[in-house]
């Protein structure tokens, strides 16, 4: 069966094509689509398998990131985005489409639906734009997109990628449903904890320094960093240093963002 992905497409977004460019590589059909095809009714959503919300800047987030876009999904197409959800179909959510996420609810969320807005993704810490490499590790097994323990490396790219939690309590109800999916690490915390590595390690300061979050069911993933920059271990900045002797040409190609696709 073929597996047919929709990218979610708008004014301002900008990571579209590379996204649906991951999502070919790992054998699905990509299809970008822009939000009013589903708006006037000419596409739906239950055409497809997955569905990503790629990075960018969505309606240029003149209203906060990720704003108009949430308040279009909420009003125009909660039904149909809910029975996705409950269907167990996969969302992905990078950087922008995170915080279109957070903003709808639909995570950390109810199994099923789009719910009230319990976590944020407000101003780095630094007070400006954080465009660097981060490593990252996997926290949990409910997610069948990641596999808790690994090692990712990746760039973010973002001005407001700090994930703030309405409280202690909701924080603590993350950490036991296992909804972390990513973390910020560094090469001397590698090995599990929640010690937050600090700055520029964490790069915009995200509380229990996660990267990134999964849905109670596991089938919807948001994260700050960008997997489709590194589809190749090429893409690396340090490549060249970590190529070993009797590495394979088919294992070169692979970077670790493609793991996720």
């Amino acid at each position: 069966m073929t597996c047919r992905a929709l990218v979610l497409r708008t004014a301002g977004t900008n990571c579209d094509l590379e996204t649906a460019h991951a999502l070919e590589l790992a054998g699905a059909v990509a299809e970008r689509v822009h939000v009013r095809a589903l708006l006037d009714g000419g596409r739906r959503l239950d055409e497809f398998q997955i569905l990503v919300l790629p990075g960018g800047f969505a309606y240029g987030d003149d209203l906060g990131a990720g704003t108009v876009l949430a308040n279009q999904l909420r009003t125009r197409l909660r039904d149909a985005l809910e029975r996705f959800v409950a269907d167990g179909r996969q969302v992905i959510g990078i950087c922008n489409g995170f915080q279109v996420l957070v903003r709808l609810g639909v995570l950390p969320g109810a199994p099923g639906g789009i719910g009230e807005k319990e976590v944020s993704l407000v101003e780095n810490e630094s007070g400006r734009f954080e465009d660097r490499w981060v490593r990252l590790r996997a926290e949990t097994s409910k997610c069948d997109l990641l596999e808790r323990g690994e090692i990712l490396e990746m760039p973010v790219a973002h001005a407001e990628g700090r994930l703030v939690v309405r409280d202690a309590e909701l924080l603590e109800q993350l950490r036991e449903n296992d909804q972390i999916a990513l973390r910020y690490v560094d090469s001397d915390n590698d090995a599990g904890g929640g010690a937050d590595p600090g700055y520029p390690a964490n790069p915009n300061g995200s509380v229990d320094a996660i990267a990134g979050l999964t849905s109670p069911c596991g089938n919807v993933l948001g994260l700050m960093p960008h997997p489709e920059r590194n589809l190749r271990a090429l893409h690396h900045p340090e490549w060249t240093r970590r190529r070993v002797a009797g590495t394979t040409r088919d294992d070169w190609r692979l970077g670790d963002g493609y793991r996720i696709f």
